[in-house]
């Protein structure tokens, strides 16, 4: 079984559009979350978010490649470009051994939105002859194997909140069993637009003032967009050029509760914890560090907190958790991939993020959840919890090296 590592990531997200920018907010514990400008906000009752700023696609990307990409697939593509710059590569050795998984609740949402505008609010008869290429959800993962000349495994997961990690987590999989050498994982959304949240809406989950995670002010999610993208690779390759190691990804695990459509479930995150330390060979008392799922609802928090607490038994009383959503916003299937960025901050540079807006301490949520200020802390195991609607969980385990 080979050994699998991080050598390169990029990311684009509401606190900066590239991977240092994201890690000096998150020391800082700046939030990304603020008034939404979009087209018939008038007509919304949530008028929050984390809406990335300054994105100029035009002087990113051509006339005829914007004809293709919708908005996540942007992020996707620069978050890429980031990250096989900093892993050092210009192009892969074997492209027939290497992939790509991305990871994606909507997919091309803002191409559908606008779709629908045109047809239904404009009243015209035809849309963009690329709508659907476009709107599909493997558009990410396809236009990366199409720039990078990535051969082997390409596809797009779509597990609501839980995407990104499921997406890395097999990535990870297939370069330990020797399937792939190489691939690019991560995730991507982009759904703040009036008809993705007026979607959200409907589910009554988000939150009119801002995202409190653990607080017992808590009243939802606020939805963000952007993404992050890995570069994973065997050990052995990586070595092998000399490559810089972020992170070893150490275990994984993804558990389904078989339950209800929204409600988390105790058992299903507790396994999907568990798991991961059983895949990794990890003790316990080793994790010192827990990116929370951390979605700032009721029932996710106080749920997740004894899933922690069961998980882990008295090792709970001494890890750092924390939920960087508060800062980044809930980006449903590109979350996870920005909340890996937190445990490699916390991994090599010795720092948790922490979680912002926590005002008042909830009993239910009886862990040190680093709040408001980050925290200098030296950890070698560090875990990312995503659990998403549909009873979706997947943890990965990830480790100093």
């Amino acid at each position: 079984m080979q050994r699998v590592v991080i050598t390169g990531a990029g990311t684009v997200n509401a606190l900066a559009l590239d991977v240092p920018g994201t890690l000096r907010a998150m020391r800082e514990g700046r939030c990304g979350i603020g008034p939404l400008y979009i087209p018939d906000l008038d007509r919304l009752q949530v008028r929050i978010g984390a809406q990335i700023k300054g994105w100029d696609a035009e002087a990113r990307f051509s006339r005829a490649q914007l004809g293709l990409y919708d908005r996540f697939t942007q992020f996707a593509l620069v978050a890429g470009q980031e990250a096989m710059s900093q892993a050092g590569l210009r192009s892969v050795s074997n492209p027939l051994k290497w992939g790509c998984i991305m990871g994606t609740a909507g997919g091309g949402n803002s191409t559908v939105n606008d779709a629908f505008h045109t047809v239904f609010a404009e009243g015209k008869s035809r849309v963009h002859p690329f709508t659907v290429p476009r709107l599909m959800n493997n558009a990410a993962a396809s236009h990366l194997s199409m720039t990078w000349n990535l051969q082997g495994p390409c596809f797009s997961v779509a597990t609501a909140c839980a995407s990104s990690n499921h997406a890395i987590g097999l990535a990870y999989q297939m370069i330990r069993s020797g399937m792939a050498e190489g691939m690019l994982a991560g995730g991507s959304e982009s759904m703040l637009n009036f008809g993705g949240l007026k979607a959200w809406e409907g589910l009554r989950v988000m939150s009119r003032t801002g995202c409190r995670p653990f607080a017992k002010s808590r009243d939802g999610m606020v939805q963000g967009e952007g993404g992050a993208v890995f570069v994973l690779e065997s050990l052995e390759s990586a070595k092998a050029r000399d490559a810089s190691i972020l992170a070893e990804i150490c275990g994984f695990s993804m558990t389904s509760d078989a339950g209800d459509i929204v409600m988390p479930s105790l058992e299903g995150a507790t396994r999907a914890i568990s798991g991961a330390l059983a895949d990794g060979g990890i003790a316990a008392d080793r994790v010192g560090y827990i990116n929370a799922h951390g979605t700032g609802t009721a029932a996710n928090d106080r749920t997740e907190s004894a899933a922690i607490r069961s998980a882990l038994g008295a090792q709970a009383d001494h890890v750092l958790v924390s939920s960087t959503k508060a800062m980044h916003g809930h980006c449903i299937g590109g979350t996870g991939a920005i909340e890996v960025l937190a445990c490699l901050m916390a991994l090599n540079e010795g720092v948790i993020a922490p979680t912002i807006n926590h005002d008042t301490p909830d009993p239910d949520c009886d862990l040190d959840v680093v709040p408001n200020e980050a925290r200098e802390a030296s950890i070698d195991i560090a875990l990312s919890n995503a659990f998403a609607f549909g009873g979706m969980n997947a943890v990965l385990a990830l480790k100093r090296i």
